[in-house]
């Protein structure tokens, strides 16, 4: 009982480094910060509310933007208010419930992404390769099973990692050196020896990133051999612009989140690591409203019915 306390007493409160060590760059960093995560909120909040309030944009493919913008709303709200907060006030405490609650929106998030992702892809393959059946295959009920599991799978898989953290014993020191309460940094704070823990988070970014990015990529192979068959230039480009948003939100999330997930120990370049981290937490977050928009025909469109009815007004 009293080892229980003992643990229980050490794992009160961490201390979150951050971007402290750096001398005189608070009021950069907090600006910076402050800029993405206002602008993410802005656009992903526009994305949600014209895929609501437009008509025509009560597609499957839409349906399931409005999903990932919901998502990164609150993957950046989990984690950037309080670096905020840290940069302002100086105050880099934690608590450990507060902790393993970023631990848990975090993995959430990320995989709840992938899962949207993958069935982005699956929407796009059927649109293109099979349109004639694409009425059958992505009515309302498919789509709202496909965007389900994929909250419902992320919140498993959250739920695991959370408790496998929430169960170590945490005594050799309390300071994580993220601006985060990151799973591989907090592993190196326990007492225990974390390998098989380290193990069995490789192979589940490995298993959570390979399959969905190999479905990816079947799909658009087989999109891209319908669309070459297109007989005209401008059939081409057109079918294929409808789904180069999806592919380059994929390639920024793979290239970014999963890759510093499976990249080699940096112990001595910690501030990279966070830099890769700030990276696939708030700038994705905040480019996959923008890619949607600025390359997306229907959701410029959309803005423009919007805006012209609320001048009307």
């Amino acid at each position: 009982m009293d080892g229980y306390l003992k643990n229980k007493t050490l794992q009160a409160e961490f201390q979150i480094l951050a971007f402290t060590i750096i001398a005189g760059a608070k009021v950069p960093i907090f600006t910076v910060v402050l800029l993405l995560y206002v602008l993410c909120l802005m656009g992903n909040l526009i994305i949600i509310v014209l895929v609501c309030l437009v008509p025509h944009l009560h597609t499957p493919m839409y349906f399931f933007l409005c999903n990932l913008s919901v998502q990164d709303i609150i993957y950046t709200s989990n984690v950037h208010p309080k670096l905020l907060s840290i940069t302002l006030t100086g105050n880099t405490s934690i608590d450990f419930p507060l902790c393993i609650s970023q631990i848990f929106l975090f993995i959430f998030c990320f995989n709840v992404e992938i899962f949207l992702l993958t069935s982005m892809a699956y929407d796009r393959y059927v649109a293109i390769c099979n349109p004639l059946h694409y009425s059958l295959k992505m009515n309302r009920k498919v789509c709202m099973l496909l965007a389900t599991g994929s909250w419902i799978s992320g919140a498993l898989n959250s739920t695991m990692y959370s408790f496998i953290m929430s169960n170590l014993p945490f005594c050799k020191s309390r300071i994580i050196n993220h601006f985060f309460c990151e799973v591989e940094t907090m592993l190196k704070l326990s007492c225990k020896d974390t390998k098989d823990v380290q193990n069995f988070i490789f192979v589940g970014s490995l298993f959570l990133g390979f399959f969905p990015f190999l479905f990816i990529m079947t799909s658009y192979i087989y999109i891209i051999i319908t669309i070459l068959k297109i007989r005209t230039s401008e059939g081409r480009s057109k079918t294929f612009s409808s789904c180069s948003s999806h592919l380059t939100v994929v390639f920024l999330l793979y290239g970014t989140g999963l890759g510093s997930y499976m990249k080699t120990e940096t112990k001595n370049y910690p501030e990279q690591d966070k830099l890769i981290s700030m990276t696939y937490t708030l700038l994705v977050p905040m480019l996959n409203p923008l890619v949607y928009s600025l390359r997306n025909k229907d959701v410029l469109k959309a803005m423009t019915i919007l805006t012209g009815k609320s001048g009307k007004i």
